[in-house]
């Protein structure tokens, strides 16, 4: 099992290389987190944006011209068409965003003729995160793309939550559906999920998995939480996934573990044809890297 997004590197490194294609790959940590990708023997890559502005940043930054192919488009809308279309006719493995816009991103993304997300299919967003003071990684969705996920939502995320963990080498984590309380209540709507969520794994609708729900953030990650409320759960204490009811509790959750917590992340979309790494501009060039390793194991099973 990986405990750390070091390993998931290793173990990355010991399988095939992919081929990543990065949108408008012209900003510094991008750049860098590639050429890291590349020269580590993560990816091979392919950047498409403008040319100077790319050779420019990787001088400026030390990183090896040759370390990837360049496809020079200096307009933006363009490159990040050529990108998804290189994606979707698979001359690459993975997509990246660079310096563009999430909203035309996830546009190209989406789109139902040229885009990468087959018809029916939920798009969602899965963080990896590693926290100092926690034993294990830490799978949780969904903090960036859907604002209120439904009940058919939430299932797909966990789903898809549950994939991943599966090539994280988890044989059957513990989903923990958070809420704010751990008892069903008829007037909070997440609750009344989470306890379907829970049920529809009992009855073998949802395989692979623990799953529980509601549970509170305190309890999903803190045995002594769950003992001192009484609470008997095969999840609490050692979740695996985390599954918010909205994207504020995740994105809180998400930059209040990285800014004060000093977690590492790696992060992608899921749902898509092929893995698509979305993070925040903020984020390193190390979350980045990580997400580019993530992105090369999930294309695996794309």
């Amino acid at each position: 099992m990986i405990r750390k997004l070091s390993e998931l590197v290793d173990e990355v490194k010991k399988e095939s290389t992919k081929n990543l294609v990065v949108a408008c790959g012209e900003d510094p940590h991008t750049i860098e987190a590639v050429g890291r990708g590349v020269s580590e023997g993560v990816v091979k890559a392919t950047l498409i944006g403008n040319r100077t502005k790319i050779e420019k940043v990787a001088a400026e930054h030390k990183v090896p011209i040759d370390s990837f192919e360049i496809e020079n488009e200096s307009d933006t809308k363009k490159a990040l068409i050529k990108s998804v279309e290189l994606v979707r006719d698979g001359k690459g493995d993975a997509l990246m965003k660079g310096l563009i816009d999430t909203s035309l991103y996830m546009r190209a993304i989406l789109d139902k003729e040229r885009g990468l997300l087959p018809p029916k299919r939920v798009l969602s967003h899965i963080t990896v995160l590693e926290f100092p003071t926690y034993p294990r990684l830490l799978i949780v969705s969904d903090v960036a793309v859907i604002p209120y996920p439904d009940l058919f939502q939430k299932i797909e995320m966990v789903k898809y939550t549950i994939e991943v963990a599966h090539l994280l080498g988890i044989s059957r984590p513990k989903v923990a559906i958070i809420c704010a309380v751990e008892k069903v209540n008829p007037k909070m709507q997440p609750t009344l999920d989470a306890a379907v969520i829970s049920k529809m794994a009992d009855r073998g609708q949802i395989k692979g998995a623990e799953i529980d729900g509601p549970l509170a953030m305190d309890v999903a990650v803190s045995k002594e939480s769950a003992d001192i409320k009484g609470l008997k759960s095969s999840v609490a204490g050692s979740a695996d996934i985390l599954i918010f009811p909205n994207i504020e509790s995740g994105n809180v959750f998400f930059k209040t573990g990285t800014r004060l917590s000093n977690a590492k992340l790696a992060a992608v979309v899921a749902g898509t044809t092929k893995p698509c790494i979305l993070t925040s501009r903020g984020d390193s060039g190390e979350s980045k890297f990580y997400s580019i390793a993530l992105a090369a194991k999930l294309s695996r099973s794309s």
